[in-house]
């Protein structure tokens, strides 16, 4: 693998939405060129890259696994990648190792959700990508379409893959959607941002970056080969036939010349491109002699010898059509030869895709260092990367690779005689070695060369070389063990790997958990985090059906945490050991792998443990309007601490929806700038580090002002003076931003108090408080703050205390400052309905501090200290004004895409109204009798949906769950009929329809082991059946 040029290689992975044929491509590709390992016969059929039961069983890919192939002189790294959205983590390391993305769309069901996704994956990773329009013969042979219509279908499919193409490259869509990824990557200028000429379509067939295929049955063409086959019989150049094959152009049969549509006016009534009479029309006659019964045979006869296809005899009698047809337009027209060729000619090699993606994967740092001793490591920091850039492949050259996943093999598989024929000596320790199972890391070599035996440097991806020893938790140095050219299933023993490969690499189980650098030297940055695009929210409990077992069950977690890149393993509060999974599938085979794999025990699971948020009634520009900057004597909750020398008055209020989304997305970016200050601990990334916030806090200060800007637009119209006077006040609040909760990054507000707050007295001691000013770091650090009407530090209400006396006062008033944002991050940690996080909420805090009295000072120990009762008198408070406010349920919501047939559609609205979803769209597929439904699923409902769907539907509705967004429920979870209209309406409560909030609510309580307030017996009358007798 080390003497193989790096121009003669191509990493590429196969990116789809589920069952549109990636898998069976594969096949195609891997019995032509993978060595001999697949029949030619079964391709199609085994789904060779699918090797796992439970893969054969779904009849879905749940891993990314690679195979190398041989095509020409060229040497093809193909990655396989599932489709299913509960997977997605996977397509993400594929992409990450690969240089080109062939993105499949099946010709009848069009561009689907996950299609979008794999676009948008490849378009963030840089990478090459062609595109295949799979199922051609599915428009012949199910949607009975003619030519002409099938052209129609198959250029509204380019325009609508090309059109999000154009999306993602629009300046407009990455300050809106990416922002977060341009942010963190710091290659805002160089990269993501790069804008190409929109009146270039990505996908042109004319480019030949466009296949049409049909993967079952082994045959595909780009343009270009009818080019070649017409060259000669037309007379035309194959540049102007190429251009000619696609699009509005006509043969005009007089003229014996290419013509536009102005051209072919008059000269025929129904004139045909040229892609439909050159190209779709033979297809159609073959089809049509082949498979119908008085299709005319000497077709076949015909394109046989006009080809020169050898085709077996035997194959041409057989009794099956599909089978004849089968071999005659695989020899016609070769699957792998149109693909490989495509991939060979329209995708980079190593060197010049790294050359592209290198701000992706390394981004550039400008730093201003005068430590010369640090200069020297930021100078060889520098040229590996550059090294990486140009994919330097000399023995001498820095060696740099990227482990994208770790991934578990029977013990069993592993090849026991190395690449000379030696025997392996591979023993394993540990876990791995009891479960035995043993780990492998996939890995992509981008600089240099690895051997076998080689010890290299294992970096994380916070790992900074410029730090020193502060680093050394982050770095770990290992020893390769052995190394395999991946074949599916299969690996073969490889003594060195060259930059360019992918490779599996044995001997890292123990330094890596999910994904890592590694290097050949510890002065080098290490490779930047890879996307994902959904976040595991399925979470159960899981425990030991034999308690004795507990320990075989948490040895079995950490590998499974380990052997799946998506997989959170957590513990809860109350000591369950609580697994995160992307969706149901994924977490059947979760549960599948502890059971069979790993912890081979028996296993008890709970129901799925639902995330909810807590809020308060009504709108967020609503409200503003009838609140006032100082709180109201009407509008406070009041508490004060147990030693009485503090009191808080606390209002809360409701963010605005587009605010509070804000605030949800950019947590991570707030949460590198508030919390980061850390990084600067040495000074020496300070000018960096200055550049990199100062864009992010530009991008996160845009969006807060443009969501209240859009918020405003909406919900106030035609009322510049309303518009003004909100702006004004919300840009009063912007500037007292306190800090944010929950864990500092959440999507609720602790906002400081005004300095001309009223006064409020201690009647019992005699005495004013003086009034504890919030420091508004928040605000500070967007740019918001503004010194008007603002006071730093505390405000004296009393002028009779001695200099001294106040003085202490104000230390401790300043010392007490930390507690009531802790108050206030446990508040917003543990709402008051079912002590889940609270979600958009603003709280105005006024706390005021006494001095302390002498009998109070005697009696301090007795309620501990003051910082714990501020603490949780903050707490209690935030709480209590939630309660009060009318408080809300939140729940999390999925995006839905249901596809069904005409037939079903009504059991399939059956399961939708039993889910409480909600329908937003329903149109027909053009051409076929699929309906696509998309509509809003509640989380908590979704549970055994899929399966529920299948069986009223008899398995011909197939559903795709994405995470949307979360919403608030209307109920109140404390209605009872109080006014005389709900009296009158409900009566005494008997009529009221069941309360979902309650309930989800309740139960979420139960869980949790909180009071649940239920009745055995809820309305004794209604419970009375039998008739009286007297």
């Amino acid at each position: 693998m080390g003497d193989l040029s790096c121009s003669k290689i191509r990493n590429i992975c196969i990116l789809a939405h589920v069952d549109h044929g990636k898998t069976t491509l594969a096949d195609h590709l891997i019995a032509a060129c993978g060595g001999g390992v697949l029949h030619p016969k079964l391709a199609g059929r085994l789904r060779y890259m699918d090797y796992l039961d439970e893969e054969q069983r779904r009849a879905i890919t749940m891993k990314s696994s690679s195979i190398a192939l041989h095509y020409k002189d060229y040497n093809i790294n193909l990655i396989d990648s599932p489709g299913h959205m509960d997977f997605c983590s996977e397509v993400s390391t594929a992409a990450r190792l690969s240089d080109g993305a062939l993105v499949l769309v099946d010709a009848v069901e069009g561009v689907h959700i996950q299609t979008h996704a794999v676009l948008r994956q490849a378009w963030v990773e840089k990478l090459t990508p062609c595109l295949v329009l799979n199922k051609i013969d599915r428009l012949i042979t199910e949607l009975k379409l003619s030519p002409m219509e099938a052209y129609n279908r198959l250029q509204r499919i380019v325009h609508e893959v090309n059109a999000i193409v154009s999306a993602y490259k629009s300046e407009k869509y990455l300050s809106d959607v990416d922002s977060l990824l341009a942010g963190t990557s710091g290659d805002v200028d160089q990269g993501l941002v790069e804008v190409e000429d929109d009146e270039e379509d990505m996908f042109q067939p004319q480019k030949g970056n466009v296949a049409f295929v049909c993967a079952l049955d082994g045959w595909g063409f780009c343009i270009n080969h009818f080019a070649e086959f017409y060259a000669s019989k037309l007379q035309f150049s194959m540049s102007a036939l190429i251009k000619g094959l696609w699009g509005p152009w006509y043969y005009h049969t007089k003229k014996m010349m290419i013509v536009g549509k102005k051209g072919i006016e008059g000269v025929s009534k129904d004139p045909q491109p040229m892609f439909v009479k050159f190209v779709l029309n033979p297809l159609w006659q073959v089809y049509q002699a082949a498979l119908e019964a008085d299709g005319d045979i000497r077709m076949l006869s015909k394109v046989i010898s006009s080809f020169n296809l050898s085709v077996p005899q035997r194959e041409l009698e057989n009794k099956d059509k599909k089978v004849v047809l089968q071999a005659v337009m695989s020899r016609w027209l070769p699957l792998s030869d149109t693909i490989l060729s495509m991939v060979v000619k329209c995708m980079p090699d190593p060197v010049s895709a790294q050359a592209t993606r290198i701000c992706r994967l390394l981004p550039k740092r400008e730093l201003v260092i005068n430590n010369s001793s640090l200069y020297d490591i930021f100078s060889e920091a520098e040229n590996v990367r550059k090294c990486v850039e140009y994919c330097d492949s000399r023995a001498d050259a820095p060696c740099m690779a990227f482990v994208s996943k770790m991934f578990a093999l029977p013990f069993k598989m592993l090849p026991t005689k190395g690449p000379n024929g030696e025997f392996l000596n591979n023993q394993l320790t540990g876990e791995a070695g009891e479960s035995g199972e043993c780990f492998l890391a996939f890995a992509r070599i981008f600089s240099g060369v690895l051997h076998s035996g080689q010890k290299v440097f294992v970096l994380s991806s916070v790992y900074d070389p410029l730090k020193g020893e502060s680093m050394n938790r982050h770095v770990q140095e290992a020893e390769l063990q052995s190394m395999y050219l991946m074949m599916g299933q299969g690996l073969l023993p490889v003594s060195s790997a060259s930059a360019g490969n992918v490779i599996a690499i044995q001997g890292l189980g123990q330094y890596i958990l999910k994904s890592a650098t590694l290097s050949s030297t510890r002065n080098c940055w290490p490779f930047s985090s890879m996307m994902f695009q959904v976040a595991p929210t399925l979470r159960v409990a899981i425990e030991p059906s034999n308690p004795a077992d507990m320990g075989a069950l948490l040895k079995g977690l950490k590998l499974l945490n380990r052997a799946d890149p998506f997989v959170e393993i957590t513990v809860s509060s109350r000591g369950e050991q609580v697994l995160a999974a992307a969706g149901e599938v994924h977490l059947d085979r979760c549960i599948k792998d502890l059971k069979e794999r790993f912890a081979k025990v028996s296993l008890e699971v709970s129901p799925p443990l639902v995330s909810f948020k807590e809020t308060i009634e009504g709108e967020g520009i609503n409200l503003i309007e009838n609140s006032k900057v100082s709180l109201c004597s009407t509008e406070y909750v009041e508490r004060t601490t147990p030693n009485g020398r503090c009191v808080l008055r606390v209002q809360v209020m409701k963010l605005p929806k587009t605010l509070t989304k804000v605030l949800e997305e950019c947590s991570d970016m707030l949460g590198d700038f508030l919390e980061g200050q850390s990084r600067k601990r040495d000074g020496t990334l300070g000018s960096h580090i200055a550049q990199d916030d100062g864009e992010v806090v530009g991008v996160v200060r845009k969006r807060i002002l443009d969501a209240l800007e859009s918020e405003l637009g909406v919900s106030v119209k035609n009322d510049q003076d309303r518009v003004e006077r909100y702006r004004k006040m919300w840009s009063e609040y912007l500037g007292r931003l306190w800090s944010l909760g929950p864990s500092h990054v959440g999507p609720n507000v602790l906002l400081a108090p005004d300095s001309k707050a009223s006064n409020i007295s201690n009647v019992s001691l005699g005495q004013k408080g003086i009034l504890i000013q919030g420091s508004c770091d928040v605000s500070k650090r967007l740019g918001f703050f503004s010194d008007a009407g603002l006071e730093s530090g505390t405000s004296s209400l009393s002028t009779e205390e001695t200099a001294e006396e106040t003085e202490s006062l104000y230390r401790e008033a300043e010392a007490l400052k930390s507690s009531i944002v802790s108050g206030f991050q446990l508040a917003t940690a543990a709402g008051p309905l079912c002590d889940e996080p609270l979600w958009g909420l603003a709280f105005l805090v006024e706390p005021y501090l006494f001095q302390e009295s002498s009998e109070a000072s005697s009696q301090s120990d007795q309620y501990g200290m003051l910082s714990g009762q501020v603490m949780t008198a903050v707490k209690e408070a935030c709480r209590a004004a939630v309660l009060q406010s009318k408080p809300r349920l939140v729940e999390a919501l999925y995006f839905c895409e249901l596809t069904t047939p005409t037939e079903y559609l009504g059991a399939m609205y059956g399961v939708l109204g039993k889910m409480r979803a909600r329908v937003l769209k329903e149109e027909m597929q053009e051409g076929s009798s699929l309906f696509t439904v998309h509509a809003y699923v509640p989380v908590a409902e979704s549970f055994g949906f899929a399966d529920e769907l299948r069986k009223r539907t008899s398995g011909a509705a197939s559903a795709l769950l994405v995470l949307s967004h979360w919403e608030e429920l209307p109920e109140d979870p404390f209605f009872v009929p109080k006014t005389e209209e709900e009296i009158e309406e409900f009566g005494d409560g008997s009529s009221v329809l069941p309360n979902i909030a309650r309930k989800l609510m309740n139960s979420v309580r139960r869980r949790k082991g909180l009071h649940v307030e239920e009745k055995v017996v809820q309305h004794a009358t209604k419970q009375r059946t039998l008739a009286r007798k007297v």
